[in-house]
């Protein structure tokens, strides 16, 4: 069982949302705009949240955002009626884990929910602690520290980097990546995986246009060359 934050403005969803997750054991909070959803996750009392993207007072991408820059790691689902994938790749950018659109089938929702605490920091196995240049991934605690300085990394950030040390020196295509982060009960799109690689770039990287730790094999995947200490 969970204990997982709702976020959303239309009651009928909410409802029928809360109640089934209920049904699959879960304890379930609902709140209906963005600065309680703010409050609750900055408690620290929950092990998901699920958040709408059109919440009055805040926007659910702010939401995300704040609770990114804040170290909260909690797994975030976007809810939202948008279908844009420029929508989809922002809310993945400022650090959401997963996204769904409406109107959305429940058993989708609930292999997405199921993903996602499976990637929650119980899950995270093998070294403790990585560092590779300027960089060191504390696995047990969930950061990621360049030069010294926190960087805020997302859940699945995290999984693609277990994934890709794990297998240092070997390529993964973007299928075996898929399997490895979101499960293969999750259905997404190869783009998913080279926008979070990107954004793993950009955090990791000293040159993410030239990358020397994620590197790109042209038809086949990534590889991770980064010298382990």
């Amino acid at each position: 069982m969970a204990r997982i934050l709702v976020a959303e403005d239309e009651r009928v969803i909410a409802d029928l949302l809360a109640n089934d997750l209920r049904l699959e054991g879960h304890a379930v909070d609902l709140v209906t705009d963005g600065l309680a959803a703010s409050a609750a996750i900055a408690s620290g009392q929950f092990d998901l949240a699920i958040i709408d993207v059109m919440l009055p007072h805040k926007d659910g991408f702010e939401v995300c955002r704040e609770a990114r820059l804040g170290g909260r790691r909690l797994p975030i689902i976007m809810l939202t009626a948008k279908t844009q994938e420029s929508d989809k790749v922002l809310g993945l950018e400022i650090g959401a884990d997963d996204y769904v659109t409406k109107p959305f089938s429940p058993r989708e929702l609930r292999a997405r929910i199921k993903a996602a605490l499976r990637r929650a920091p119980a899950d995270f196995v093998g070294p403790a602690v990585c560092r590779f240049g300027n960089t060191e991934v504390d696995f047990s605690r969930l950061e990621v520290r360049r030069d010294g300085h926190l960087i805020p990394c997302t859940f699945t950030e995290f999984r693609l980097l277990e994934a890709l040390i794990k297998h240092r020196g070997r390529v993964l295509s973007r299928e075996a990546l898929l399997d490895c982060v979101w499960g293969p009960a999750v259905h997404v799109t190869d783009r998913a995986v080279d926008t979070h690689i990107v954004n793993l770039r950009r955090k990791i990287e000293a040159d993410p246009s030239a990358p020397r730790h994620i590197v790109s094999v042209r038809g086949s995947g990534y590889r991770f060359d980064g010298k382990l200490t």
